[in-house]
């Protein structure tokens, strides 16, 4: 027994020996093994391939996008049981809970670097207050220059200078399948940028407007992108954001922007003199079918049909009877009511103007003293 353990003790002592040099003169040996895994990294400084990418576009454009955030005062309605003594004790007093102030939110452009921003009517519609989130940070109030509800635009402004102020593109040279980007503050979880095609264009008949010409866009659109920028590959603004097609409140990839040259129109009148004027006759009109085209004698069903006149109006004065087809204005072919509608407001008030007409089948042409079109709360007439 003894030999055995006199041979343990010796075995233990030159392990232990062998184990000390090994740590002295080879550590490495007896180091942990680890899986490392070797990676590729870019250099810090190496130039990003933008191709195929729209983070130039969206670098130009996204600081002049602003978030609008507004609030308004909720009418005051008093309970008829509050005038009973006995039943105000039971019912309270309508002063004891203060009433919540209604908040809603937005997004508009830079126009002007001081401070004009392009948005739309039915965002600063009802505001009692409107506060703007600029890109750097800046919170700012605002306050309205003018609202245009036909076509759904604002103008409205903050005190400040030196602003971003967006490049106007040309939404006359889009065309059908064009990239385009959204811009805005869609639910209000901050400024978002998607991208999509031009679906089409020229979309009217929609009912959203008065005004309708409409870029269709599959660029996801969902809402707080209301009045914010649609832009082109180039980061320039081509349309202004206005409302989406949807059965769920959010984006199913049909969205429609005003065109930036209606935009600019518009913008530009209201900033001169603090609303839109527009040409008025005082009709009442309908599209023409192939079925009226047809019983009309028409080659084509295009024009306007006059279905009603305004008394003491500048189309009664001219001569303009129910049942006429009104074919041009100014030497203007008319297609549908809504292009009617279109060439008769631009047209300046006390101007004269030539309609064609059709009527039992022969032309005429009649001239027209151009009146002002009433504001959208009294007017009846086209």
């Amino acid at each position: 027994m003894k030999k055995f353990w006199l041979i343990f003790t010796q075995s233990v002592t030159i392990s232990l020996g062998i184990v000390f040099v090994i740590q002295i003169f080879h550590p490495d040996l007896l180091a942990r093994r680890e899986h490392i895994i070797e990676v590729k990294q870019a250099a810090a400084k190496q130039e990003i391939n933008t191709a195929g990418s729209y983070r130039l576009a969206a670098q130009r454009a996204m600081p002049s996008v602003v978030n609008i955030f507004t609030s308004k005062e909720p009418a005051k309605t008093v309970d008829p049981r509050l005038n009973d003594p006995i039943l105000r004790h039971f019912f309270g007093d309508p002063g004891d809970e203060p009433p919540q102030k209604e908040n809603s939110l937005g997004s508009g452009v830079i126009v002007s670097a001081q401070g004009l921003i392009l948005t739309n009517h039915h965002v600063v519609e009802t505001a009692d207050e409107i506060e703007v989130a600029l890109a750097d940070g800046r919170t700012l109030p605002a306050k309205v220059v003018g609202t245009d509800p036909e076509t759904d635009l604002a103008v409205i402004k903050v005190d400040a200078k030196n602003l971003p102020a967006i490049i106007f593109g040309r939404s006359d040279q889009l065309g059908i399948g064009d990239v385009v980007l959204a811009i805005g503050n869609p639910f209000g979880v901050g400024q978002t940028v998607t991208q999509g095609i031009v679906s089409a264009l020229g979309r009217n008949h929609l009912g959203i407007n008065t005004f309708e010409n409409f870029i269709q866009t599959d660029a996801p659109i969902n809402p707080g992108n209301s009045g914010g920028a649609l832009v082109d590959i180039e980061g320039h603004l081509i349309g202004v954001n206005s409302a989406i097609y949807s059965r769920s409140g959010g984006s199913m990839g049909i969205g429609f922007a005003i065109p930036v040259s209606l935009a600019q129109q518009v913008m530009e009148q209201i900033v001169r003199q603090g609303s839109v004027t527009r040409g008025w006759v005082g009709v009442e009109a309908q599209d023409v079918t192939p079925e009226l085209a047809e019983s009309f004698h028409l080659k084509d069903a295009s024009g306007a049909l006059i279905a009603g006149i305004l008394r003491g109006g500048p189309a009664d004065k001219a001569g303009v009877r129910p049942g006429d087809i009104l074919l041009e204005i100014n030497g203007k072919r008319i297609q549908d009511t809504s292009g009617m509608l279109t060439l008769i407001s631009a047209l300046k008030p006390n101007s004269s103007a030539t309609l064609k007409v059709m009527r039992n089948g022969v032309e005429k042409s009649l001239t027209a003293t151009i009146g002002r079109r009433p504001k959208p709360e009294a007017a009846q007439q086209n």
